[in-house]
């Protein structure tokens, strides 16, 4: 298990260094944020000046390695345009999206799962029928698009709950969040099922699929002829033997969901991590873009870690073949 979880950890850091140079490079290649933040104006020494101060003159390479360091030293630069440390910024603006996150995976979850199973267990009954029918929705239908009905549908027609914001925040354990007020989540409920239909989507038609192929294999059949009840079958033996794929979604779906709640942050106005990279993209604030970007890929490449080390928990065959 020590080797497995040596060859992963290896295998992280060269992913996140080669992302680093990819994506330094793509963001450091769209136009010149000096542009957007001078005057038209300016003068041309004030201009170059600005350059200079930012290190904007310097090769690219030289540039990539100066952010590397800083990096290294736990500095991420500072924000152009609002001129604080960019891990102050981000991380001012990461609470938000974290409960957003949470409650739309709670959400993502619990329905999902257990509808995947009941369709699955049942694949020829009108409940399942109508449940496949709906989760195609989930992943077909744009998420701003279902966002703006949601809005229109229960803060502008029905008045139950607010369009936007984040509400009041409670304390829950020393912890700031809006979880902890009734306020908070009136407010915070319908952006998160909003943000959970993907990925509950998927999940019930991966969990259905698995199902269906489980219920019909061997093991199964002899479980039955030992006079197993079949809940005991489903939740001792089916669901173990199909959790690989639904792990390997979840944490995929997971690092989606939290890295790209930009759609659902903007529709409903939702104060997070999303909002500022797309100002920071409309005011091309490197340091923001470089810094949320880096901080998805490590979020992706932690996730897959702790992917694999269920596998490796779930299926020892995982941990052998990693140990090789």
């Amino acid at each position: 298990m020590l080797g497995f979880l040596v060859q992963r950890l290896l295998q992280a850091v060269v992913v996140i260094f080669a992302m680093s140079i990819i994506v330094f490079l793509g963001v450091y290649a769209i136009g010149n944020p000096i542009d957007v933040m001078i005057d038209p104006g300016a003068t041309q020494e004030i201009r170059q000046k600005l350059i200079e101060q930012y290190g904007l003159d310097q090769p690219l390479w030289q540039q990539y390695w100066t952010f590397l360091s800083n990096v290294i030293h736990g500095d991420l630069g500072t924000s152009m345009v609002y001129n604080v440390s960019v891990i102050k910024l981000v991380f001012s603006r990461l609470p938000a999206t974290i409960e957003l996150v949470f409650v739309a995976v709670m959400i993502a979850t619990l329905i999902g799962i257990p509808a995947g199973i009941y369709a699955g267990y049942r694949p020829n009954s009108l409940p399942a029928k109508a449940i496949m029918a709906l989760s195609v929705l989930g992943f077909s239908v744009p998420t701003f698009w279902i966002g703006m009905l949601l809005v229109m549908a229960f803060a502008v027609n029905l008045g139950w709950l607010p369009s936007g914001g984040r509400g009041d925040i409670g304390s829950i354990l020393g912890l700031r969040t809006s979880l902890a007020t009734v306020d908070g989540w009136s407010h915070v409920i319908m952006p998160a099922f909003n943000l959970s239909l993907f990925m509950m989507g998927l999940l019930i038609r991966l969990t259905r699929a698995g199902m269906v192929e489980a219920m019909q294999t061997d093991y199964v059949k002899f479980a039955r002829a030992q006079g197993l009840p079949d809940r005991q079958i489903v939740f001792r033996h089916v669901l173990r033997n199909i959790s690989i794929p639904i792990v390997t979604v979840f944490g995929l779906e997971l690092g989606s969901t939290l890295a790209f709640a930009v759609v659902t942050e903007s529709v409903f106005n939702w104060p997070g991590v999303g909002k500022l990279i797309i100002d920071s993209i409309l005011q091309l604030d490197r340091p923001v873009m470089v810094t949320y970007l880096i901080l998805v890929v490590i979020l992706f490449v932690l996730i897959n870690l702790v992917v694999d080390i269920i596998y490796a928990q779930l299926d020892p065959r995982v941990r052998l073949k990693g140990g090789k």
